[in-house]
């Protein structure tokens, strides 16, 4: 099966709207609303570890734990000042380190789709 039609089974699936997703250069962002609703609706459950920061907490790693029924992999998200431009950096690891998390146990890693929250590139262009 393509990417393409292995997405839109996804979106289906996880009942996606088009405010939920958009495209950016080579890849489908899921925005952080999308994020929120294919957790919910596939009832994955999610542990955190603050695996490191900074003393200026401007760089830090957070540790993601996921399962979806029997599938359990882990991932992390990580911020530092080349990456990351706002002022609630620890925040901003965990919100990458859920997106990996939810993406990967969804299947929308396998289908292409990265999170909106994966790199301060991937927002939605300004009309």
């Amino acid at each position: 099966m393509k990417n393409k039609e292995q997405l839109k089974q996804l979106y289906v699936k996880y009942g996606l709207s088009p405010d939920d997703c958009f495209k950016h250069k080579h890849y489908v962002i899921i925005t952080r609303s999308g994020i929120d609703k294919i957790q919910s609706k596939s009832d994955i459950r999610i542990e955190y570890d603050l695996i490191f920061h900074s003393a200026d907490c401007k760089t830090a790693i957070v540790k993601a734990k996921g399962r979806l029924g029997d599938n359990a992999i882990q991932t992390y998200g990580e911020v530092n000042p080349s990456n990351n431009t706002n002022t609630y950096p620890i925040a901003m690891a965990e919100k990458r380190a859920m997106s990996r998390i939810v993406l990967k146990l969804a299947g929308f890693y396998e289908a292409g789709a990265m999170g909106e929250d994966e790199s301060e590139e991937f927002k939605p262009e300004k009309n």
